[in-house]
């Protein structure tokens, strides 16, 4: 039986069914292993983890759990919330949100580290923005007060929850 490994750089993976295999990368993308019969697969470009290791990963999983986020949704009663308004893990099941999240990119976006300076950008330019359209749209016409009242309200409650989200993410990331 063969089994199948890869290896990225210095790390490699095999398959649980040998123990014992080990993936040495050689010179160029040449690959070789102690054990017969195994095929490694060289994943990435060859020193592409040496070049990486300046950077700082963010340990989204960790830092959950350093922050204790489910317990304090929980004692906060979210999830009774979220249930009583239909949001129930079946429901998230069914409807396809979290392949739906993955496919947006919005668990990358909770990595990279020039999220939280985006999303304040955006919720000073949105808090800056309302005020702004009220003084600029005359007042005329009923329907000019109410386009007024809706850009303001709208900006208020983005420009919030994306200030909000900016904080909620910079304390995801942080790794203290």
């Amino acid at each position: 039986m063969e089994t199948i490994g890869f290896c990225t750089g210095s790390r490699s993976f095999v398959s649980p069914l040998v123990t014992k295999c080990q993936a040495t990368q050689k010179q160029g993308t040449k690959i070789s292993t102690e054990r017969k019969g195994s095929t490694v697969i060289p994943l990435g470009k060859p020193g592409l983890q040496q070049a990486n290791n300046n950077t700082s990963t963010v340990k989204l999983l960790s830092n959950v759990e350093k922050l204790r986020l489910l317990t304090k949704a929980e004692k906060a009663g979210l999830l009774s919330l979220a249930e009583s308004f239909g949001l129930s893990l079946s429901t998230v099941e069914r409807l396809g949100l979290l392949s739906k999240a993955e496919e947006l990119g919005v668990l990358s976006a909770a990595t990279d580290q020039g999220t939280p300076s985006t999303l304040l950008t955006l919720s000073l330019l949105l808090l800056v923005f309302g005020p702004a359209f009220v003084y600029l749209v005359p007042e005329e016409n009923a329907w000019e007060v109410a386009l007024q009242i809706l850009v303001a309200l709208v900006c208020v409650v983005g420009g919030s929850a994306a200030f909000a989200a900016s904080n909620f993410v910079w304390n995801l990331q942080r790794s203290n």
